[in-house]
């Protein structure tokens, strides 16, 4: 068994930075070091007091340490992990551009009065996961032992259990609309229409080699011809491998291999495999 540092070393870059970021704030946090509401996504003061950290600081602080904080940094360590080290995996730019798309929707939607929110990380926890449930919606997840379900429907349980508990609902919902969002600008559209209107932006390619940031995803020389068939998805059930996925954004299908499931000390468990989209 590896030591937790060499754990926290394998982990794909974006996801690990996004992780230790949500948990220095609450550390910081916690420690009076800093206080919350001086990261607070608050309107006024962004365009007032030209504040503009605001804008970025309410993406890292998942409320106090607690049961739900727990829930929230294992789902980062968890789906958002399975996410860059599977569907996303050599193509670290898309999935960058993944979370800058998440959260510029979400600080749209939150400048809505009705979805207003101070923070929006647990939004984009929840994007995340959202996400995940529709690269993997036949992995079986069972919930804290109790109910088995396909992980299509794990974010509506999600949902659920903050009802039941109390907490919240408006910000997994900002949540389900981001992501929803993404998956149907980035597969849903192209498979009705064979063209993509999400692709990654060349900043976003120029930005991770430019800081070496996990694996650069090879940007293509010939200009995308919209006219073109769109590929579609290939799967085979129970096989080693990835076939050839849709284009998000880096002009070129992958061939990536399944990740084995290390998450048997997780939660939310079952065998993560695509069939579908």
């Amino acid at each position: 068994m590896s030591s937790p540092a060499e754990f926290y070393k394998s982990l794909p870059p974006i996801s690990k930075a996004y992780g230790t970021a949500c948990l220095l704030f609450t550390t910081a946090s916690q420690l009076g070091l800093c206080h919350p509401a001086d990261i607070a996504l608050l309107y006024e003061l962004v365009f007032s007091n030209y504040q503009v950290w605001r804008l970025i600081t309410n993406f890292f602080f998942l409320g106090k340490f607690s049961i739900n904080f727990g829930i929230r940094l294992l789902m980062i360590a968890r789906y958002g992990v399975q996410l860059e080290s599977g569907p996303f995996q050599r193509r670290t730019a898309d999935f960058l551009w993944m979370m800058i798309f998440g959260a510029l929707t979400l600080l749209a939607l939150s400048a809505i009065p009705f979805f207003r929110s101070p923070f929006l990380g647990v939004s984009l926890v929840f994007m995340l996961l959202y996400v995940w449930s529709r690269e993997f919606p036949t992995a079986n997840i069972n919930i804290y032992g109790l109910v088995t379900l396909k992980a299509f429907y794990l974010p509506w349980a999600m949902l659920g259990l903050d009802v039941i508990f109390g907490s919240p609902i408006m910000p997994d919902l900002l949540g389900i609309i981001a992501g929803h969002l993404y998956y149907f600008l980035t597969v849903l559209h192209p498979l009705a229409t064979g063209k993509n209107l999400l692709k990654t932006p060349m900043w976003v390619h120029k930005l991770v080699m430019r800081w070496r940031i996990g694996a650069p995803t090879a940007i293509p020389a010939q200009p995308d011809n919209s006219g073109a068939t769109f590929r579609g998805r290939s799967y085979r059930v129970g096989a080693t491998a990835y076939p050839a996925q849709p284009d998000r954004g880096s002009g070129a299908a992958t061939t990536n291999p399944v990740q084995p499931d290390n998450g048997s000390a997780v939660a939310f468990r079952g065998r993560s495999y695509r069939l579908g989209g």
